[in-house]
């Protein structure tokens, strides 16, 4: 059992109370049971979590419109989990969804995960997305300091020469100064 996986069981094993359901659906290798759970009526978040999880790891594709529903969830552990098993997923469609939660203006509060599994996909949806969400987090009072930091480290990362402008005008802003230098500098 690797790091991301041991930390996913550890927080719902506590979610599950340490139920039968959640010792079995963490121990079975049969893909059909873990799909099973995700269309089961009634069904525990963190079971859906854990099979979507599971599935996702495994390349079986039946996962993604779980996963993606877990990346735009208000638990920042429940969409680092789910970013963790879209990315492995390897589904093309996730850099367009990740892309929409990201730029949702009503979810911005819970962009940063999207922002992040944006850069590591390096989808050619990436760096608009991330210089959309950052011309906006840009404005005088916006709270949103780290959302913008992410997508200042995401461009840099990315080494889009479309970012320029806006990684221009983030110097201005003292919590982003430092990072928009140095994305700028490595920009292609």
């Amino acid at each position: 059992m690797d790091a991301e996986l041991r930390s996913l069981a550890r927080r719902l094993r506590h979610e599950s109370g340490g139920s039968p359901t959640y010792e079995r659906l963490l121990a079975t290798a049969d893909r059909e049971e873990l799909a099973d759970v995700l269309i089961a009526p009634l069904c525990p978040l963190w079971a859906r979590e854990l099979a979507a999880f599971r599935l996702g790891r495994a390349g079986d594709r039946r996962a993604f419109e779980a996963l993606v529903l877990l990346l735009n969830h208000r638990d920042p552990q429940r969409c680092g989990s789910a970013a963790h098993a879209l990315f492995e997923l390897a589904d093309p469609r996730t850099a367009r969804a990740a892309a929409a939660l990201a730029t949702n203006e009503l979810r911005v509060a819970y962009a940063l995960v999207p922002v992040r599994l944006l850069t590591r996909l390096r989808a050619p949806e990436s760096a608009p997305a991330l210089i959309t969400v950052l011309r906006r987090r840009l404005v005088p009072g916006d709270p949103h300091w780290r959302v913008a930091l992410a997508c200042v480290e995401g461009l840099g990362a990315l080494g889009d020469g479309r970012a320029e402008g806006v990684l221009s005008a983030a110097r201005d802003h003292p919590r982003l100064t430092a990072a928009a230098e140095a994305a700028r500098a490595r920009l292609g």
